[in-house]
């Protein structure tokens, strides 16, 4: 069977992501390209490797060996240039990091921009998911490593801590609970809120606590960043619960107040999970060093005092 790197890339991505037009999105290629090399695999295979339904694909036993396989000789490249690489003047390579909502806006960032910043020859794909979701892409190989709040089960996967996390809710100075602390969320389900767009993880994370609450959240609008976020709430068109670190920046600009959320699940701990190293390539392995060293200079509160 005569399939390509091309061919196994985008297969993957179909498997990730159970829509053929996603995957050829991610895989950078044109819908009509992709639908042909699938079918061409499918006639190399001389077996159907998908489910064609209206809501996607799913994948047929032989689809599912294919998938499998495929990962692992993407991960055998990813071995290989990262070892060549060495011997070429540095590191070169692609690592997949998945991250949840907290983590890509607020802690990525600054850690990435060293990161990258010394290794030039490393690009870095991220990528926002539920950390459920998370744990099992880099369980099942389709992430190289990812950053997850501490409200699921590692699967067996590593696990190293990597920031704290706290949700606060934020409403406008001259509000009736500006004054407030340790606020319960189920009590503020009667307001207005402010939220993230549809399918934002931390977004599906606040309707599901608003859920067990027997009430579910009453959004006024739906915006894309905790900027955005907090504008809108600085002009009283609702309140909005957000990652503390978001409302510290934000309120040194915009007038409005931090209120404390005493749910206990409003404090999260960050967590980066991965395989063990030797399934990693180098320059994968090189960021997971990177991230943990972050971690352990977050926890012990060095960050915090640099930044200040």
């Amino acid at each position: 069977m005569r399939f390509d790197l091309v061919d196994l890339r985008l297969f993957v991505r179909v498997a990730e992501t159970a829509n053929i037009t996603h995957a050829a999105a991610k895989a950078g290629l044109a819908l009509a390209s992709a639908s042909e090399r699938i079918r061409d695999m499918e006639t190399e295979a001389g077996i159907a490797l998908l489910l064609r339904g209206r809501r996607g694909v799913t994948l047929t036993p032989a689809g599912r060996a294919l998938a499998h396989h495929a990962r692992l000789v993407l991960q055998q490249m990813d071995h290989l240039t990262g070892e060549l690489s060495k011997y070429a003047g540095g590191l070169r390579g692609l690592v997949r990091l998945a991250a949840n909502t907290s983590a890509c806006s607020e802690f990525l960032p600054e850690t990435l921009n060293g990161f990258l910043r010394d290794n030039p020859g490393i690009d870095v794909d991220v990528e926002e998911r539920a950390s459920h979701d998370i744990v099992r892409l880099v369980a099942e190989g389709f992430a190289d490593m990812g950053i997850v709040a501490d409200i699921v089960d590692f699967a067996g996967l590593l696990a190293f801590p990597f920031a704290r996390d706290r949700l606060v809710l934020v409403v406008p100075r001259a509000h009736k609970l500006a004054e407030r602390r340790d606020l319960y969320f189920r009590d503020l389900l009667r307001h207005d809120f402010i939220g993230m767009t549809a399918g934002n993880a931390l977004q599906q994370h606040l309707a599901q606590h608003a859920s067990q609450a027997g009430r579910p959240l009453q959004l006024r609008i739906r915006l894309s960043s905790f900027d955005a976020i907090c504008r809108m709430v600085e002009t009283g068109v609702g309140i909005a619960v957000i990652p503390e670190t978001a409302a510290r920046r934000c309120g040194r600009s915009m007038a409005i107040r931090i209120c404390g959320l005493a749910d206990a699940w409003a404090l999260r701990h960050l967590h980066l999970c991965m395989r063990p190293a030797p399934e990693l390539s180098a320059p994968a392995q090189r960021l997971a060093e990177h991230l943990i060293a972050h971690g352990k200079e977050a926890l012990a509160g060095r960050l915090g005092k640099r930044r200040r």
